[in-house]
């Protein structure tokens, strides 16, 4: 019982001595980086801030002699290191560049460049002591590998050698800038690409034709404390409606997107701006033209079945046992509309 007492007073008149030691080290230090501060402020007000520049080596040796750590380029001790391994990749400039990229973010390196070019001044991040920030290109990096992937945020934050949290943030500020920059992108053809649009539709057998609507699902993860059934779609999965308007071209003239997935091709049709801008007149306001079929209008766009027909909405005839004429229509109507199809296929080929 005795040794045991010995050992423990033994341990704790260590532990009492270490930690003398270490405050008198710590008083030491800081006194220490007090004067290497007040040194470093004489040298200021007496040779001025255009000669101090000049000798950033020598006080960065000095902070390292003092307190044992770098300003600003070394990260404290509690902050990730980062890898930046596929970002990496993605900067080097050799042969497969090209393939690398469109492996990895579906694009070219010209249209990378570009959409970073136009979203830099929106992304850019203020410095820090800790270390610097993220660049606006490896931002914009990062937010179209997560689109494109679709790979959990832990898994692209080891390709990319960013934070959880950077990474969310990323993902929301570029979506904020590409809808700010390119809000221009995605408007109803007028002018010179509206008499484009509406010769490539006549040429198909539809004059004053607009473009082709249609509604696709977009799968996501259910959103928290939203009821399931309303995102449980008839494919047995959680997603969201996105009614597009396309041309010929595939160019994208009207979106809206967000309803559960639940919801009925019509519903959101009637929920849309699309059906208020042409159900008061706003959208169509073309000299009126008569189709082979008889029908007088403005303008209109091809839908399928499964919306209902309008003066500004064209659909199939439908049904078994058509008439010739009918079966006719449907076949070029079909055709003709097969553009949505194919965007929805690009769109999420992407």
């Amino acid at each position: 019982m005795l040794h045991e007492l010995q050992v423990v007073a033994a341990a704790v008149s260590t532990f009492v001595e270490r930690a003398r030691r270490e405050r008198a080290l710590g008083r030491l230090r800081a006194e220490l980086r007090a004067c290497r501060r007040r040194v470093v402020m004489r040298l200021q007000e007496s040779i001025g801030p255009e000669y101090v520049a000049t000798s950033q080596s020598v006080l960065k040796l000095w902070y390292v002699s003092g307190c044992e750590v770098m300003p600003r380029e070394t990260p404290r001790w509690w902050i990730k290191r980062r890898t930046r391994g596929t970002w990496e990749d993605l900067r080097q400039c050799d042969d497969a560049t090209d393939d690398y990229f469109r492996e990895k973010l579906r694009m070219s390196p010209r249209v990378f460049r570009e959409i970073t070019g136009a979203c830099a001044p929106h992304l850019q991040r203020r410095v820090t002591f800790y270390r610097e920030p993220l660049q606006p290109d490896q931002i914009v990096a990062y937010a179209l590998y997560r689109w494109a992937s679709g790979e959990t945020y832990e898994s692209g934050m080891c390709h990319f050698g960013i934070g959880r949290a950077s990474g969310l943030v990323a993902v929301r500020d570029v979506t904020a800038a590409l809808l700010r920059v390119f809000a221009d992108k995605i408007a109803w053809p007028s002018g010179l690409r509206k008499l484009v649009v509406l010769r490539a539709f006549a040429d198909k057998g539809f004059p004053n034709c607009h473009g082709c609507i249609d509604c696709t699902h977009i799968f996501v993860d259910k959103p928290a404390n939203a009821p399931s059934e309303n995102y449980y779609d008839r494919k047995r999965r959680f997603s969201i409606v996105a009614q597009v308007v396309v041309d010929l071209d595939l160019r994208v003239v009207d979106v809206h997107c967000g309803y559960p997935g639940s919801f009925h091709d019509i519903r959101v049709l009637q929920l849309s701006s699309l059906w208020q801008r042409a159900e008061s007149g706003e959208l169509f306001r073309g000299p009126p033209v008569t189709l082979t079929f008889g029908v007088r209008t403005s303008g209109y766009v091809l839908a399928d079945n499964g919306y209902p027909p309008s003066e500004w909405m064209v659909v199939p005839y439908g049904g078994i046992n058509q008439h010739v004429d009918d079966e006719r229509f449907d076949n070029k109507q079909k055709v003709a509309r097969e553009a949505v199809e194919q965007a929805f296929g690009r769109l999420k080929g992407m």
